[in-house]
């Protein structure tokens, strides 16, 4: 079975100029994936009608399915309705089912009174499929040309969301028949990708033809992926299954998770197994540690608190970091996080505390304490570790390494004392 290729076209100027973040076509690419279609490429272009065009006309020559976020509001710079109109050669006509719906939004709901900008929302071209948009004003538009399908949707994420997932993606199985595509994903910590590919190279090198890894480093972590295609589910399932556990046995020590997930929830699940509590005393971190942890569902069943002791009176007075301490070895020391990791799990009645801090950047470092130092320290109720690290990069990433790192320090506390 030929493979079913689909491209994502994302359209505004404000992609193109780092207003906004493209989220969505990683989100579409994602839902396309588990129903068997291969995104190949992804392309964004500004509000221009002849760069919009163009697009449209390149990827219809590489893929199958085109599916297009974006430009179909109701101000002037939204010109993809008309010019897809154009393109498929339709005329634009008032779409009643739409139209009822609007002024349904606006009558009853935003109380607001609807102009004839909104009501121009509800003109479609007369040979599209129109797309009911539920959570909005405009409608998403289905084209079909040459075997293959165009597929216009809103910009907004919500709006785009709401309509793949009700009108696009039950309908693609029906117009095209598609592979099953299968992922088995793992996450590896404390080896760098170079030394991991050398690690499982004859692993690697078994897999039949089929079966692809893909190897994804991120602030310390490398997720190894595999990939495998095929027309039969179940048997390609047993052979997907064969293979991961056999890169499991490869990666060896270095494995922390089997599943595609982050660190927070690699930690979330050792607290939830063991039945056990987590607080967090943080300073060069800002909060960013208990935010991670809190960003899982089901994170109140270990999660009791944190306390932000940004500045040193602060850790002082409420974490009882000694004046001896600041004096002498500095907020930024082993002493420092020992003193802020076991009165927070006192303070907080916690079974594990986790405690750092450091110099993120870009200024406060000195020669002794460069920017990037940083302390950790993890804590139960019968020890504290302590580990110092040295991160080279900015602000925002020394945070997020920093965050990453306590985590996994607290991960390995508690797998080793149990």
């Amino acid at each position: 079975m030929e493979k079913l290729f689909a491209s994502i076209i994302t359209i505004g100027d404000e992609l193109l100029i780092g207003q906004v973040i493209d989220t969505n076509s990683t989100w579409m690419a994602q839902q396309l994936n588990l129903i068997g279609v291969q995104v190949i490429r992804r392309v964004a272009v500004g509000d221009q009608w002849d760069e919009i065009w163009q697009a449209i006309d390149e990827e219809s020559k590489k893929a199958s399915i085109i599916l297009i976020t974006g430009g179909l509001g109701p101000t002037a710079d939204d010109i993809t309705k008309p010019l897809l109109c154009e393109y498929f050669g339709g005329t634009m006509q008032m779409h009643q089912p739409t139209l009822d719906h609007v002024t349904n939004i606006f009558e009853n709901i935003l109380k607001r009174p609807m102009i004839d900008r909104n009501r121009k929302q509800a003109e479609v071209p007369d040979n599209c499929i129109v797309l009911r948009n539920e959570k909005g004003t405009a409608p998403g538009m289905l084209f079909k040309k040459d075997g293959k399908i165009f597929v216009s949707l809103p910009g907004v994420p919500h709006e785009m969301k709401g309509i793949m997932k009700k009108e696009v993606l039950p309908l693609i199985p029906t117009l095209f028949k598609t592979s099953f595509i299968e992922h088995r994903t793992l996450l590896t910590y404390g080896i760098g990708e170079s030394f991991l590919a050398e690690r499982i190279a004859e692993t690697e090198q078994a897999l039949p033809p089929h079966i692809k890894l893909a190897y994804l480093p991120n602030y310390g972590l490398v997720r190894l992926r595999l990939t495998a295609s095929g027309i039969d589910k179940e048997t390609l399932q047993k052979e997907i299954d064969h293979q991961f556990e056999a890169l499991k046995l490869a990666v060896g020590e270095y494995l922390i998770a089997d599943k595609d997930i982050p660190m927070e929830q690699v930690v979330g699940n050792l607290l939830m197994e063991r039945n056990a509590s987590i607080s967090t005393a943080e300073s060069c971190t800002g909060g960013y540690i208990a935010h991670l942890l809190t960003s899982r569902p089901g994170s109140s069943a270990y999660y009791k608190g944190s306390i932000v002791s940004y500045a040193n009176e602060i850790k002082q007075q409420l974490l009882k970091v000694s004046d001896e301490t600041i004096l002498n070895e500095g907020a930024v020391s082993e002493q420092a996080v020992i003193q802020m990791a076991k009165e927070c799990l006192q303070l907080m009645n916690t079974d594990y505390s986790i405690a750092v801090s450091g110099i993120m950047g870009p200024d406060g470092g000195t020669e002794a304490k460069p920017v990037g130092t940083v302390w950790i320290a993890v804590a139960d109720k019968n020890e504290v570790a302590t580990k110092q690290f040295h991160f080279r990069y900015d602000r925002e990433r020394n945070i997020t390494l920093t965050a990453t790192n306590a985590l996994n320090f607290l991960r390995m506390l508690i797998v080793d004392n149990h």
